[in-house]
This record gives structure tokens, sequence and C-alpha cells, in this order.
């Protein structure tokens, strides 16, 4: 197996209290990330307080990435019920106000919170971000050029945000809408080449608009404290094996963009503008998305860009040894997203009688069981 292009995975999981579904008090809170610090390294706060993040160590495994993950949702799961708590995995909560929630003290956070004000406050989401080290940091950017036609793809595979603030949405990803509000973020530009790009990061700095590069919040990006490109367009995924399957999808193409140095040669605006368009396309219909290929002018289902996809990493899953994974892939076009099981949940819970409110409250329910679900006796991908 190769071990180049080692990856780690960082999730961002919402608690909710037991009993409401909504925002938890804030001393539970504060118990529950006083646990969880002391008890599992890998687990840390997040922008929000009713949030936490778990990530993975570098690693060329990904039996290991799923040992070390389905740990950190078994352990947070057992502290949040220590706290009358619920942890789960989604792109955006189905109830909890954005009015309520505070953000984490800590530096970093409360510094963006007085630069972003209203819009940072607004930012209720949670992703799901996939680090793949290239073996040629300098090409990272070229390499983010290449890719950015593939993220409509992720996104579409990875939704699991159909609802905010108690409401239905009507699309499969609105965790980007949300997102998109703050500066910076959707698709990358198209930059001419790493020096491109370091003058952008140069300018933006030495003018006091960021402090340093990873206030770019793209879609995608060359990391700044490692030698990574960084997949940030996903949702957090409720399934553990969609985690891993995007994750497997990412790490292959990033090799194979690597490797093809001919493929996604010469994008432009136009290009630029396609792939935009594909994003909001997989952010409003998911896995039932009709995304646009621009080689023949035409639009086809996520199931035929999948197979596309799987075709060209063939070689890069086999050498990586993450075949089973990203094929896995298929599996969630199959049986549908977290986005869909959500709307799923809330219709069979309002044709069962349930108000609206104790409907949304069921989808939390199912999402917070499904999380748990997905922790230590998660079983091994079957494609």
């Amino acid at each position: 197996m190769d071990t180049a292009y080692r990856f780690g995975i960082e999730e961002e999981y919402f608690l909710a209290d037991a009993s409401t579904r909504g925002t938890p008090r804030r001393r539970a809170l504060e118990a529950f990330h006083a646990a969880a610090g002391a008890r599992l390294p890998g687990a840390e706060r997040e922008l929000l307080q009713f949030q936490v993040e778990a990530s993975t160590p570098p690693s060329a495994s990904f039996g290991k990435a799923r040992e070390v993950l389905a740990g950190l949702r078994a352990g947070l799961a057992g502290i949040a019920r220590e706290q009358r708590l619920l942890v789960f995995a989604a792109g955006t909560h189905p109830i909890a106000r954005w009015t309520r929630q505070s953000p984490t003290a800590k530096d970093r956070y409360e510094g963006l919170a007085r630069e972003l004000r209203l819009v940072g406050r607004r930012t209720v989401v949670c992703g799901m971000h996939v680090h793949v080290e290239v073996p040629r940091p300098e090409a990272r950017v070229d390499l983010m050029n290449r890719l950015m036609p593939f993220m409509p793809l992720l996104l579409a595979l990875s939704a699991a945000s159909p609802f905010w603030q108690g409401h239905a949405t009507g699309l499969a990803g609105y965790r980007l809408s949300v997102f998109g509000e703050m500066p910076r973020t959707g698709l990358p530009e198209l930059f001419a080449g790493p020096e491109d790009y370091e003058r952008l990061v140069r300018v933006m700095t030495a003018a006091g608009a960021i402090p340093d590069a990873s206030y770019l919040w793209w879609a995608v990006r060359p990391s700044v404290k490692y030698p990574t490109l960084e997949l940030r367009v996903a949702d957090s995924c409720t399934s553990l094996d969609h985690t891993l399957a995007v994750a497997a999808l990412w790490r292959c193409l990033v090799r194979l963009v690597d490797r093809r140095p001919d493929l996604n040669r010469g994008m432009t605006g136009a290009s630029r503008a396609i792939a935009a368009e594909n994003l909001w396309r997989a952010q409003r219909d998911g896995t039932r998305a009709s995304l646009i290929d621009e080689a023949v002018a035409s639009a086809a289902p996520v199931a035929e860009h999948l197979e596309r996809a799987l075709a060209l990493v063939a070689e890069d899953a086999d050498a990586l040894g993450c075949a089973a994974e990203a094929e896995a892939a298929r599996a969630i076009v199959a049986s549908g997203t977290s986005a869909d099981r959500q709307v799923a949940a809330f219709d069979e819970a309002r044709g069962r009688g349930l108000a609206k409110c104790d409907a949304l409250g069921a989808v939390v329910d199912w999402l917070a069981a499904e999380t748990a679900r997905e922790g230590l006796d998660s079983p091994r991908v079957v494609p």
C-alpha cells in the first residue's frame, strides 16, 4: 500500500438537550466540555459552545481512522448521556436558534465574533474536513484549481442539512447557504500559480484584512499548518461509513490530479462558473442532482458522475488501499444521504400525527441514535 498522501479527518458535532432537543443549558455544556477535554484526546471545542470537534491523527489507514472516529463518537455520546445531552453529526441543527448561541471563550473565536458580527452569530453549522498530504506542497494551488469540478459530487454525497431554525428548507445541503454569508467562502478563485495565491495572502495580511491564510474559508484550500490540501465543502456526515467514503474519494482524487497533470488543465472562468452551478445543484438536490458536464455540454445524474470519478481513481484507490471505502460511495447514492433520511424521519413522524416541533425532535433523536450507533460497534465498510 502506498503510504504517501496521508490523511486526517475532522468531524464537527452538535450538542442538544436530551429533553427539549434544543440548545443545552450552559452548565451542562461546561461539564460536557470539561469531561471531553480530560478523557478524550482528539476532542476539542468549536466556534460555538454547543459544538464539539473530533479529529484523527495523520494516517495512511482507513481502518485506523475508523477506529479513532468510532471511539470518539462513542466516548462523546457517553459523556453527553452523563449530562443529559445528545450529540449528533449533521450539517445544521434542525431546531436550535442562532439567537441563543454563544461563542466559545477562545481568542480566535471571540475575535471572529467581533469581526463577523451578525454573520458570525448565524453560522450555526457543522462540517467535515479532510486533509490529504501532498508530496510536493508547492503543487497544492495547481491541484486546488483542477480539483474544483469535483466539489459538487463530494457535497452531494455528504449532504446532511435539510432543516434550519425549525424549518424544512427544501434543500439537501442548506449548510452551504448559511456558511456562504461569511466572507471568503465558496469555491476558491482560479489562481495563475502558487505565486499568485501567495500574493493574495501577502496583500490581505499586510492590509490587515486577515491575520493569516487560515481565514480563507473556501470549499478547498491549502492548509497553513500542514503540507496538505484540505477539503471543506462536506457537511458533517451522520454515518461514519459516509464520512470514510467521502474522505477516501477525496484522498484518491488528490493523488489522481497529482499524477495526471493533464486532468482539468486550463480551467477558465467559465469552468469555475459551471462548477459553481453544479455546487448549487448538489446543495439543492443532493444525490438526486443532475450535474453539468462541461466537456459534452449536458447534464447527468450524480450516480453517473460518481461512476466516472471511481473509474478515474481506480488505480489510486488500489495503490492507497482504500478501494472498498471509496466504492462505498455507491451505497450513499443507492440508500440516501443523511439529508434524505432526516426528511424521511420527519415525514414519518408527521404521518403519525406529531406536531411539527415534535417531528423535528424526532429528527434530532434519529440523528443522535445514528451517530451513537456508528460508535465502537460500527461494522466495517462493505462496498
